[in-house]
């Protein structure tokens, strides 16, 4: 006697628990259509190789434009301006007088408060030269040393980079401007505007500017107000997060980055959206069944959200990895941040963007009417 197999069949043929893993008609459909969710796949590639590339030139020329002032060892700036003029958070445009720098230098709160020269100048070395820009601060405000030690007046220490990069060492002659100076020491490569930084003395920075007075104060502070002071002062104080708007060039540099990135999110929430859109149109008839033998509307969403967030994740991963790789290379060449934030919030954000824009179009699933499954429409 053959054994009953009509249980079998009304399993085999039964919808899956809705207390199981919710993939088993995503990956069903993953596996009929191939091609096209390998075509969707390489679009999320594509878009987040595209993202990664742009997030790290994002961080790269923001560290090549403000890793002078970012990495001060300071938590406010104190930006001045000439007689008559107010104050405004510009490095180019901002001078503090000696009595100001007393001022601050009292005032409740301020553990520090040291003057901080930046001009932009040429240095001349091995038959080369370059931009650079001249930052005449006390040793306090000197990135780490790598070698030798901070400058005296006369002398100059410049970065890790500029110095493999024109042969310079600790005790060499290098011109800087219209001067020529010793150098004392290797230091962390910093830069400012896109040109990299030397450091001087206040006094020596002077001579090579052309100014008598320094460009701002480098306050450290615990918990300091300073409005007051600054209302007597003539002078405006703001974070050192926020001092870094008064790069030239930064905000209008960065902002457009970031508009850039910001499209290229909101495109990949879109393509996927219209992709999931699509095809759940298409499977109507199919959604339809599934719900006409048992399947609540709350399993087929989240099967069809974990069959975004399998094509979502893969394509990211891989766009990510990609980027990274090709982000090394390009490292070498331009300004580009490779690390761990600048791929996984990137890729992240593309998941999340993704699988929102998935949910608005897997939302239909829930007025599929079981009925047109059985003919009742007909």
């Amino acid at each position: 006697m053959e054994p009953d197999t009509r249980a079998d069949k009304v399993e085999e043929h039964s919808p899956p628990c809705p207390g199981k893993v919710p993939v088993f008609v995503a990956l069903r459909d993953i596996r009929f259509a191939k091609g096209r969710f390998a075509l969707m796949g390489a679009v999320v590639t594509l878009i987040t190789t595209l993202v990664v590339f742009l997030y790290g030139l994002t961080g790269g020329l923001a560290s090549a434009a403000s890793s002078t002032i970012a990495e001060l060892p300071a938590d406010r700036i104190v930006f001045g301006a000439p007689a008559g003029a107010a104050p405004t958070v510009s490095f180019s445009n901002s001078t503090v007088s000696p009595a100001q720098e007393a001022a601050f230098g009292s005032a409740p709160g301020v553990r520090s408060a040291r003057p901080l020269g930046i001009s932009l100048t040429r240095l001349t070395a091995s038959e080369s030269a370059a931009s650079v820009s001249v930052v005449g601060a006390p040793a306090g405000l000197l990135p780490p040393l790598e070698s030798g030690s901070a400058p005296t007046d006369g002398q100059v220490a410049v970065g890790g980079d500029t110095a493999a990069e024109y042969h310079l060492t600790v005790g060499e002659q290098v011109r800087v401007g219209p001067k020529t100076l010793t150098v004392s020491g290797i230091t962390a490569e910093r830069s400012y505007s896109h040109a990299p930084t030397v450091w001087t003395t206040l006094g020596t920075w002077e001579q090579l500017s052309g100014q008598n007075r320094p460009t701002a104060l480098a306050l450290t502070t615990s918990g300091a107000s300073l409005a007051a002071v600054d209302a007597a002062q003539g002078t405006g104080t703001v974070s050192l997060s926020d001092a870094l708007a008064g790069i030239n060039g930064y905000s209008a540099e960065q902002g457009s980055l970031q508009m850039i990135q910001g499209f290229l999110f909101a495109v990949s929430a879109l393509v996927v959206g219209a992709f999931f859109t699509v095809w759940t149109v298409q499977r109507r008839p199919d959604i339809a069944v599934l719900k006409a033998v048992g399947a609540s509307s709350a399993y087929l969403v989240r099967d069809a959200l974990a069959q975004a967030a399998a094509v979502l994740l893969c394509g990211a991963l891989l766009g990510g990895t990609i980027g990274a790789v090709g982000g090394i290379f390009a490292a070498a060449s331009v300004p580009f941040d490779v690390s761990f934030a600048s791929v996984a919030v990137p890729v992240t954000v593309m998941v999340l963007l993704g699988l929102v824009g998935a949910a608005l179009a897997v939302r239909r699933i829930t007025s599929v009417d079981p009925l047109a499954a059985l003919g009742a429409n007909r």
